[in-house]
């Protein structure tokens, strides 16, 4: 499949699923992966349409406190663009950690689900949190929904990807 798919998509595996499957109601968890070009390269035409290029220094300490504090369940309805009422604001996020690249960091977010530019929204805090534009309590104030604090702007979409996505494992006999 992958010699016929257009070479911006890649498939790593397959398996037979149940007629009932949904791709996207039935993922019990979704990694992103968010890229900040930190390095003199990064505004280049070879790594800017794959990281967001930060011109300014960023303080690793709060960058990596601010991604602590996103850990576990909460409200993120501060840092959605748009919610989903009927089904609300509640997402647990399992693991949120930057790590260091070639060419700046990496975040690695995992959750049971997302709200609309949730990650976008993440990102662009933490990057002002790590800036020192904004406090670090800032983000415990907006995951408590804060009606005095909104997000920083949503970080760009370029940087943004869709890691991976884990299903439970099939439970059918064959």
């Amino acid at each position: 499949m992958n010699a016929v798919l257009p070479r911006d998509v890649w498939i790593e595996s397959t398996a037979e699923a149940a007629a009932d499957f949904h791709p996207r109601y039935d993922a019990q968890k979704r990694t992103y992966r968010y890229e900040l070009g930190l390095s003199p390269v990064a505004p280049s035409p070879f790594h800017r349409r794959w990281c967001w290029p930060v011109s300014a220094a960023l303080d690793r300490g709060r960058l990596d406190s601010a991604a602590d504090i996103v850990v576990g369940e909460h409200s993120f309805e501060r840092f959605a663009k748009a919610g989903q009422p009927e089904r609300g604001y509640r997402c647990d996020v399992v693991d949120a950690t930057w790590a260091d690249t070639d060419h700046g960091v990496r975040l690695m977010i995992s959750a049971d689900r997302y709200l609309h530019h949730m990650v976008r929204y993440l990102v662009g805090t933490m990057v002002d949190v790590a800036r020192g534009r904004r406090p670090l309590d800032d983000m415990a104030r907006l995951l408590a929904c804060d009606p005095d604090l909104v997000t920083s702007a949503p970080a760009p979409a370029a940087g943004l990807f869709l890691h991976r996505v884990e299903y439970p494992r099939s439970t059918s006999q064959e």
